[in-house]
């Protein structure tokens, strides 16, 4: 390997850490799961369900928060544990970092209930230039489970969720290789692969588990980084913490370049 190191510094700078987190809370998501068989095919929703879930895209897209909350309900409640505030605040952080997220929501499955609708929705959220780093582009989709009455939302269910953050002018194309679910005390596989020839580039790597809760969605963990010997990141994990859902998340900085994947896996108990 020859001298041409990039000036990195081994603590990955806290902000980007922080559009992990800051855009998770916000619910994006990637998943596997499988369409309940109760419910109903896309095509057949409601025209008012359509309508509402437009306009939350359209006042998110806007970056109005006011607005955005006044689809929530008073008593909203979100299954990680942050209060109505708490998910504003969340995504309050976001925007101010992320000014420009653009958001385009797809219905996957929907239930009429008594009071109004129960609804499974896929939403592709794209973001470039971060207000804290130029050359700074967000890749998320996200896939929940809401329940509306009156045209709000009392309650949400992130099912799973994958957010790239790529930085620079060469950011590093990554394989991401994680279990949907694991057990507790069990070892899983954690890896970021670098898909492109690395030459004699140094990279740099770091990777974090996290259990959810309402702390880590607020307080977010910086990663430290660590030089790596081969092409990309490769770890072994435990969930420690007991049953729950947790973040597993992991770095690639380059010459040129970073990649930030963050994953969530659902950990079941024994």
């Amino acid at each position: 390997m020859t001298s041409k190191t990039p000036n990195l510094q081994r603590r990955l700078p806290r902000f980007l850490s922080c559009l992990i987190f800051g855009a998770i809370a916000s619910g994006l998501t990637s998943t596997l799961v499988a369409v309940p068989s109760w419910a109903n095919s896309p095509d057949s929703a409601p025209s008012e369900l359509q309508n509402l879930l437009e306009s939350i895209d359209t006042t998110s897209t806007e970056g109005d928060i006011d607005g955005l909350m006044d689809f929530y309900s008073n008593d909203f409640d979100h299954a990680d544990g942050l209060s109505r505030d708490e998910f504003r605040t969340s995504l309050e952080q976001l925007w101010q970092r992320f000014p420009n997220l653009r958001y385009d929501t797809e219905i996957l499955s929907w239930e009429e209930t008594a009071n109004g609708y129960e609804v499974e929705t896929e939403t592709s959220i794209v973001g470039r230039q971060a207000r804290d780093l130029p050359d700074t582009e967000l890749q998320g989709t996200v896939r929940s489970r809401q329940t509306y009455e009156n045209e709000q939302i009392v309650s949400q269910e992130i099912l799973e969720e994958e957010i790239r953050i790529l930085s620079g002018d060469n950011p590093p194309n990554v394989q991401v290789n994680l279990p949907l679910e694991a057990s507790v005390d069990s070892r899983y596989n954690f890896d970021l692969i670098v898909e492109e020839p690395l030459g004699d580039d140094l990279i740099l790597g770091a990777a974090m588990q996290e259990r959810i809760s309402r702390n880590t969605h607020l307080n977010p963990n910086a990663l430290e980084l660590e030089p790596l010997n081969a092409g990309g990141l490769f770890k072994v994990g435990q969930a420690e913490d007991g049953a729950g859902d947790y973040w597993v998340s992991g770095a690639i900085v380059r010459q040129g370049g970073i990649t930030i994947v963050s994953r969530r896996m659902r950990v079941n108990g024994e």
